[in-house]
């Protein structure tokens, strides 16, 4: 079954996961964490499928992020081990971490670089009922395929990350989880159009403009 996104849709939080794929950790020469590695996106920085992604005057290279995301249903705090995460679930979607990578390494901390206005394409729609333990996760970038994985290669799996974030903060519903992107990133330029797709959900495609 699928959701469509509501036009007003804006989640009061948008949780995402770093380096949850070891390639991806490598290829920008980090470590694997031992525990989730979370940071947040402004909920300002959504954008639907077919709205462009807007390259800022202040970064000098902007890339794409192909992600799974969590949509939430219920809220969710402190879950026990042995609780059904998938209840709290409403379903599954694409979302693009589109992310200033000069400006990430520039602040150290993420905010400023992942959260200007339209980084976070997500969409075209919510499915639900899926079964997500083991389906590809790509990005073409005109075409071309820049990221390929499959989230059976996740560091921390799906359970894993709805129970262990909803210990350090209290998710409600609608809220995004971001699970992380394979290895693959690479620059984005005005006039690309830039595609993210998951096997069972669809995809999610974004031209990218630069900002008069």
């Amino acid at each position: 079954m699928k959701i469509e996104i509501e036009k007003d849709y804006l989640p009061s939080k948008i949780v995402c996961v770093g380096r949850n794929y070891a390639d991806h950790a490598a290829e920008l020469g980090n470590e694997v964490p031992k525990a989730p590695l979370l940071f947040l996106k402004a909920p300002s920085s959504l954008v639907r499928n077919g709205e462009p992604i807007v390259i800022p005057p202040q970064s000098e290279r902007v890339e794409h992020e192909a992600e799974l995301a969590i949509v939430m249903k219920e809220r969710a705090k402190n879950l026990r081990d042995d609780e059904d995460v998938f209840k709290y679930i409403l379903g599954f979607t694409c979302l693009n971490d589109v992310t200033a990578r000069d400006i990430q390494r520039a602040d150290v901390q993420f905010t400023r670089g992942k959260s200007f206005d339209t980084f976070c394409p997500i969409g075209p729609h919510i499915g639900t009922d899926l079964e997500v333990s083991d389906v590809e996760v790509q990005c073409r970038v005109n075409g071309e395929i820049r990221q390929t994985g499959r989230t059976s290669q996740m560091v921390f799996p799906v359970e894993f990350l709805v129970r262990y974030i909803s210990r350090q903060m209290t998710l409600m519903p609608g809220d995004l989880i971001a699970t992380g992107t394979p290895a693959g990133v690479s620059k984005l330029e005005p006039g690309d159009v830039c595609e993210v797709v998951i096997e069972g959900i669809g995809t999610l495609s974004n031209p990218v403009e630069a900002k008069d």
